[in-house]
Order: C-alpha cells, then structure tokens, then sequence
C-alpha cells in the first residue's frame, strides 16, 4: 500500500485547515504505515502557479506549509515529503499524459468551471489542465491510495481514465489504478463570528477564525468571544439542530479531543457556554500551543526546511525516474 497525497502551499494556515488536512495527514501516516505501507506527502507548488503568485510569497507558503506539516506531526523519517518543483518528473509525466487525457473528458471537471466561474477565457491554461498534472503527481509513484475529499472524487477518477488507456494504448501494465482512501470524516470547521460560513482567511474579522500561528492568550480570546447563543447544552447530537454557533464549537471540541460530538454532549449537557467556552480554549491551547511552538521554531531555521525538502525530493526522484522511463519507453520516446 502506498499512500500520496499533495497540499497547495497556503498561508496564514488556520484551524479549520488543520483539522480538516493536516492533522488527517498525520493520522493516514501513522495508520497507513502500522500496516506496512508508504507514505508521500508533497507541497504542490506547481499547482499553485495555475493563478497568479509573487515568486516571493509562493516560496514563502511552502516553507510555512513544511514547517507546519512536520510540527503537526508529519515525520519526514517516516514519510516522503517534499515538494513538487523539486521533482521535475511531475512535469514531465504530465506533458506525455496530456497526450492520452482528452478534451472531452476534462471538460467534465467541475472544480475549473466553478474556479473559472464566468471569466473562462481569462483562466489560465494551467488551471483547466491541471487534473492531468494531479493525474502525474499519483501515477508517477503507483500510488495504490489517494486520500480524496467530495470535490476531488472526479479527478481520481480521471486519473484512472488516464492510467488505463496508457496501459491500453501502448500494449503495456505500467500504471497502477489507484484507489480513493476514506479516512474518517474530516470536521467541517465554521467561521466563529457567523457558522453558516466556512473559516477562512478571508474573512475580513480576526475574530472568525484561529490561526496556527496565534499566541494562547489571543486563541482563548478568540474563543471566549464567540458567538453563541443562550441556551444550555442538548445532550444528544439532535439537540443541536438549528443551533449552528453551539455545532461548530462542539464540532471543534470533539475533533481536537479526538471524541464524538455525542460523547462531549454526554459530559456538558445541561452546561452553559459560560463553562464550556473555557473547557474549549484550554483544549485548543493545549493541542494547538505546541504545534505552533514548533513551527515557529523551524521558521526560525529555513535552511533546516529547506534541507527536509531536499531530501524528500532526492527519494522522491529516485522513485520516480523508472516510471517515467518506462513511460518513455513505452511511448517510442527512449530506446
């Protein structure tokens, strides 16, 4: 069993992304591997040019999204990690698969006509090919897995559209279809000042989300001002129904404990947000605290980021280059 998966480098990462990729990543490793199998985790560094980035600030979020992927708990003695640049394999598979994917079929994806919206013609030609560049990131290595959420289901499955005409066209068993990994349901974390809005950095309040890199006195803060209503805790999961403020801090609190929202119900019921609140940020600060600690801590030292980088792609490329020979092969393009 091998494992791959890639994360676009953002920045100001926040709770919401590490409870819905990061700390899932960490668990993959740890599950996948007690079973004996592999795991590569790449920061997808050439996906994020399918907009445009200042070359500064796109160097600048891959560090940030290494350093908090190995605080988070991403060993990169256990793991391959690396970042996609760096690989230049990556491209180059995706060039040869380009000449198996088809028009029609990436005009079924859904995610670059809701990225394009109405200005298709302005999207660049990076952001409707770039299911066939994730298509190389998997196949490159014969990822037997890929952990994939609702908006990614397509393009796994484009990727194995792609893997078996190859095989079909050029008479050969190179690719490995791979298959959708389904991890435990990663929580879907709310803005803090309006639940019925994902958290995100873009929202124009500080006060909406928790970032990794904020200190324990600005998380309490942030909890301790979030919006909630008057009423006390339900204790069954039906309880919180039409009560989107009191779902997203109990979803928070299950999700870093590690627990059920029916098992944190059970011990607060009947509590008041006056007792829960303070529960929730001494939780958050202990789980989050060291995270940040450590990442902060490895931001202070990019040559050591830079160098867990580098050896990741050096295994990564070891990896890679037989299958892309045999790509190459198998197309007529070596000898």
């Amino acid at each position: 069993m091998r494992v791959v998966s890639g994360i676009k480098p953002t920045g100001n990462l926040h709770l919401g992304n590490y409870l819905g990729a990061v700390k899932q990543w960490v668990a993959m490793q740890d599950e996948v591997q007690a079973s004996g199998g592999e795991t590569m985790f790449f920061i997808a560094d050439l996906h994020g040019l399918t907009e445009f980035i200042p070359p500064a600030t796109l160097r600048a979020q891959t560090i940030e999204m290494t350093a908090t992927l190995v605080a988070a708990g991403i060993d990169p003695a256990r793991s391959v990690l690396f970042n996609q640049a760096r690989v230049p394999a990556h491209s180059e598979l995706s060039w040869l698969l380009n000449n198996v994917a088809r028009v029609g079929w990436l005009n079924r994806m859904t995610q670059f006509k809701d990225k394009a919206g109405k200005n298709r013609e302005g999207a660049s030609v990076g952001l409707y090919d770039y299911p066939v560049l994730m298509a190389a990131d998997v196949l490159l290595y014969n990822a037997t897995h890929v952990p994939v959420g609702e908006d990614q289901k397509q393009h796994l499955e484009l990727a194995r559209d792609i893997a078996t005409k190859f095989n079909t066209d050029y008479a050969c068993d190179l690719f490995t279809l791979p298959e959708p990994l389904v991890s435990k349901a990663a929580p879907r974390i709310m803005s803090l000042r309006d639940a019925t809005a994902k958290m995100s950095k873009s929202n124009p309040s500080e006060m909406s989300l928790i970032k990794l890199v904020d200190s324990d006195d600005v998380i309490a803060d942030k909890f301790r001002k979030a919006k909630t209503d008057p009423d006390a805790l339900p204790g069954t999961v039906e309880g919180l129904e039409g009560r989107a403020e009191a779902r997203n801090l109990v979803t928070i609190f299950a999700a870093l404990a590690d627990r059920t929202v029916a098992d944190v119900l059970a011990d607060y019921e009947g509590k008041g947000f006056g007792q829960f609140k303070p529960a929730l940020a001494d939780l958050a600060v202990a789980k989050l605290g060291p995270i940040r600690d450590e990442m902060l801590r490895l931001l202070n030292d990019e040559a050591a980021i830079d160098a867990i980088l580098a050896k990741g792609a050096e295994t990564a490329r070891g990896m890679a280059a037989p299958v892309l020979a045999q790509a190459q092969k198998s197309m007529g393009l070596l000898a």
